[in-house]
């Protein structure tokens, strides 16, 4: 009967797995998304007589029919190619969609004029015109298509000015982009706008290195055609290799900027006629505005601008602050993806009827690993109404430290680094600064009793003395050697960071500083409030929050004057902001989370039904105490190369046994085959004398780490432990949880959210999870991987007390140092095959009797390793000790 019910119920897991398959191949595919490639003309200019070609694609709306209409920008540097995987996922949900190259770019005509409402404003208005023709799109009236813009950054920006400019447009979702081009390249944190900022002049000259003349392609050979004879006798002016796609009074702007250090009139007034400041009060159709994390050219505080400025015509607005940005981040296309549908479903296809999707204020935070991918989980904290940049709350920290004295060095070199501006994904976004010694103050906090959540700008306010030149001579000030009356501008550049313990590196997160410009009088000081950069970071309990003032930063322009300036606080407090009302959703996890583990319940129980008799017969009494012996094991890949082969070693009880061996040798296969995750081609692995298969009750003695720690981010440590162990279906009473919490030392952080753990503290958590239960056998894989030297060392005698309590440990690691010292036998592996094993005292006695004086560990393994790779066998004769042998 038992057999009966085994077999049925294998019967009906094929049937389910084989509709299931049949369902994936059945289901209907989206119809195909095409495009048409396609040159628009238009006409723009001051007066409107200059003509353009525009390369264009167009995408009807999958499935055929009406749809309405996206505009999809490009960012600065792009062309249409860099949104055609966005624009064919807007043509399958229905859209018609439009893509092209900005005028300058690609295979378009004419030249940047950085989205004025001359040139490439009244294009895409022309663009518009050129939709409401078309029999696919939705019109609201004649000449009039329902139509939507989005884009990034420069495409963020030609919505924004768009929208002000054409009433047509009925929803935008503007992108990483600003509110002020001047202030963003002339920032000022001190107040006093762009006139008075400091130039960003790494950003500014990646910015219009990328509108020089391009020399490759069609434009590319056309460009320099035109600018050489046939003889090659004229080559490219100055001018023209500085910036030549961008109009001629763009470029002389720039190159003034460039050389002076700082704005010039013309310069703010031509940037912001590019700007949404420029529009205040005409941009009233619905936005979403997406702003990234991690950017140090168009930063949250230009999303906050347009958010207030749009939201004051009434226009209903959004704002989502998401992990990426010019500095780089995750990115979150799909979640990008996801909003803009949501956002231009319901104001394009569904007349706005309905409830506005979303929340008024989105922000992506850290939610920690995925247990399966290792990947980090991004959590979106909402609020149901924007906080702004002020929070929904101020709170003040003390901040202590003395005057401090600060240098710019001559020509502002070396430099202090913040951020690397256009290189984040390429250097994987910094998130601790350098500074130069002498050009930094820094005032700290106490250590936090409480987490700190920061959302917004903190702000301060800060001293600065002005003292002499450091070249002044014997009875020479500054005063002497210029006007006394006259006030020093000083250049600062302003941090708050994150500082977890004296050895361990500040964070500065976001890599974000804010630069200030103050006059000082030569005899006197000045006061100034530094409004910091806005962040939404987490401050956790034990940090303090350091303010650090630099004399340099390698973003910015600086003075080359070498100076000397005493800086203190005016104010003790550092005034920071708290959105209160946001919120994390309480999302429990996906449906095949827990799909996975009933039909583990079920194939255990289907298994368990029809070998149980097998299973009670195979156990060797000869061996129930032995931990653990591996006879023959073998396990071929596809391909039919052995990942393990014939490998055999015996541990026995009180050991620390490492499982050494270079990368491919088998070590991490082993112990998967260990804990019955897969199955041995051959051989047999036998726990207290009980053979392992998939479940076998035996593996209840075994705690094992493999392949790194896999925890529910939002749960604290314990409730994590608790959850696992409730999982095993163990009595509680024997999960031994204090005695495991005080072997691996966890301290206060067990009550934190997992998300708030650094590696570090991860690791000794999964530690902790597979010494619940305190199994006879434990088996570790790179244990100390992610710990500093202190708690490495700590790693190292927990698992010697452990094994000294008669139970058996057995470590994978590449530390050999490390495993010299915690290890007192060893099994060496290369290849699949056991090269040699022994106690460690024995190897390296022996190793040093046959090469003369001492060795170390990692010495015997990589002799030991070449001359197996070049087939020379054990020549120092340790490979014949039996490791169940005492030293």
């Amino acid at each position: 009967m038992k057999f009966a019910r085994g077999r049925r119920l294998v019967a009906l897991l094929i049937a389910l797995a084989l509709a299931g398959t049949a369902a994936w191949f059945l289901w209907p595919s989206d119809p195909p998304v095409r495009g048409t490639e396609l040159t628009i003309p238009v006409l723009d200019g001051p007066a409107g007589d200059q003509r353009v070609n525009l390369d264009a694609t167009y995408f009807p709306p999958a499935g055929g029919g009406k749809g309405p209409a996206v505009l999809l920008a490009h960012g600065f540097g792009g062309s249409k190619t860099s949104v055609r995987a966005e624009a064919v996922r807007l043509a399958g949900e229905g859209y018609a969609v439009l893509t092209w190259s900005a005028r300058g770019f690609g295979r378009s005509g004419g030249e940047i004029a950085l989205n004025s409402p001359d040139y490439e404003v009244k294009d895409v208005r022309q663009l518009i015109d050129w939709l409401a023709r078309r029999p696919e799109v939705r019109l609201d009236a004649a000449g009039d298509p329902r139509v939507g813009i989005a884009g990034g950054s420069y495409g963020g920006a030609i919505a924004l000015m768009t929208a002000a400019y054409d009433a047509r447009v009925d929803a935008i979702v503007p992108q990483i982009t600003w509110y002020d081009l001047a202030d963003a390249l002339f920032p000022n944190a001190a107040g006093g706008g762009p006139e008075g900022g400091v130039f960003k002049r790494m950003w500014a000259g990646l910015f219009f290195s990328r509108g020089a003349p391009d020399t490759g392609g069609e434009r590319g050979a056309a460009a320099l055609g035109a600018l050489t004879t046939p003889q090659g006798q004229r080559a490219l002016t100055g001018r023209e290799v500085a910036c030549g796609r961008f109009l001629p009074e763009i470029c002389d702007i720039y190159q003034t900027v460039a050389e002076r250090g700082e704005a010039t009139p013309e310069a703010v007034e031509r940037l912001r006629q590019s700007s949404p400041i420029s529009v205040q009060g005409r941009i009233k159709t619905p936005t979403l505005l997406i702003q990234g994390l991690h950017d140090s050219l168009f930063p949250l505080e230009h999303a906050d601008a347009n958010a207030r400025a749009i939201a004051a015509t009434g226009a209903p607005v959004q704002v989502a602050w998401f992990d990426g940005g010019h500095d780089g981040g995750d990115g979150e296309i799909d979640w990008l993806h996801e909003r803009t549908i949501a956002w231009f479903d319901h104001w394009l296809k569904r007349d706005g009827g309905a409830g506005i999707p979303g929340s008024a204020f989105e922000v992506s935070r850290d939610g920690g690993r995925d247990p399966g991918t290792r990947r980090r989980v991004l959590l979106h904290a909402e609020s149901a109404r924007y906080p702004g940049l002020g929070g929904t709350e101020r709170r003040t920290v003390p901040l202590t430290g003395p005057e401090q004295r600060v240098a710019n060095p001559p020509g502002g070199s070396p430099s202090s680094i913040s951020s690397v501006p256009g290189f984040g994904e390429l250097l994987g976004n910094l998130n601790s600064s350098i500074t130069m010694p002498g050009q930094s103050a820094s005032f700290d906090s106490a250590p936090l009793t409480a987490p700190l959540e920061i959302t917004g700008n903190a702000t301060v306010t800060v001293r600065v003395r002005a003292e002499g030149r450091p070249d002044a001579q014997d009875g020479e000030d500054a005063g002497e050697a210029g006007d006394a009356e006259a006030p020093r501008e000083v250049t600062l550049f302003a941090r708050l960071e994150d500082v977890a313990g004296d050895t361990q590196p500040a964070v500065l997160p976001n890599g974000l500083v804010a630069p200030v410009k103050v006059a000082v009088p030569e005899s006197g000081t000045a006061d100034v409030t530094i409004r910091l950069p806005a962040i939404d970071h987490r401050f956790d309990v034990g940090h303090r929050l350091r303010l650090t003032l630099t004399t340099t930063d390698l973003g910015y322009a600086g003075p080359d004057a070498p100076s000397v300036s005493a800086i203190s606080l005016a104010s003790p407090g550092l005034t920071v902001p708290v959105a209160a009302t946001l919120r994390t959703p309480a999302t429990g996890p996906d449906a095949w989370t827990w799909a996975l583990p009933l039909g583990a319940v079920v194939i255990a129980l289907v298994l368990v039904l029809t070998g149980r008799r097998r299973a009670s017969d195979d156990v060797d009494p000869e061996l129930a105490d032995v931990p653990l012996r591996i006879t023959g094991l073998t396990k071929a890949y596809r391909n039919g190369e052995k990942a393990v082969d014939d490998l055999s070693f015996t541990v026995e009880r009180g050991q620390v046994l490492g499982l050494l061996g270079p990368n491919g040798a088998g070590k991490t296969t082993t112990m998967r085959m260990l804990m019955g995750l897969i199955h041995p081609d051959a051989g047999e692995i036998r726990i207290f004398g009980r053979r392992v298969t998939p479940g076998a009750p035996v593996l209840s003695r075994l705690g094992s780490f493999v392949e790194g720690p896999g925890f529910l981010p939002h749960l604290t440590g314990r409730a994590n432990l608790e959850l696992y162990w409730r999982a095993t279906g163990r009595p509680a009473e024997d999960a031994h949880m204090e005695e495991a919490l005080e072997i691996a030392a966890l301290g206060a952080a067990l009550d934190r959210a997992v998300r708030t753990y650094s590696q570090g503290m991860r690791q000794r958590l999964a530690i902790a999870q597979a010494m619940l239960g305190l199994p006879d056998l434990l088996v570790l894989d790179e244990p100390t991987n992610g710990l500093d030297p202190p708690q490495i060392r700590e790693m190292r005698q927990v698992l010697i007390r452990y094994a000294e309590r008669g139970r058996t440990v057995i470590v994978s690691s590449h530390l050999l140092a490390e495993v010299e010292q915690t290890c007192d036998h060893v099994v060496v592996m290369h290849r699949g095959r056991l090269v040699t094993t022994g106690t460690v005292r024995d190897l390296l006695d022996r190793a040093a009797a046959s090469n003369g004086g001492p060795r170390r560990l990692e010495d015997v393994f990589l002799t030991l390793i070449d001359q197996t790779a070049n087939g020379a066998g054990d020549p120092a004769g340790i490979g014949d000790i039996k490791i169940g042998e005492r030293a």
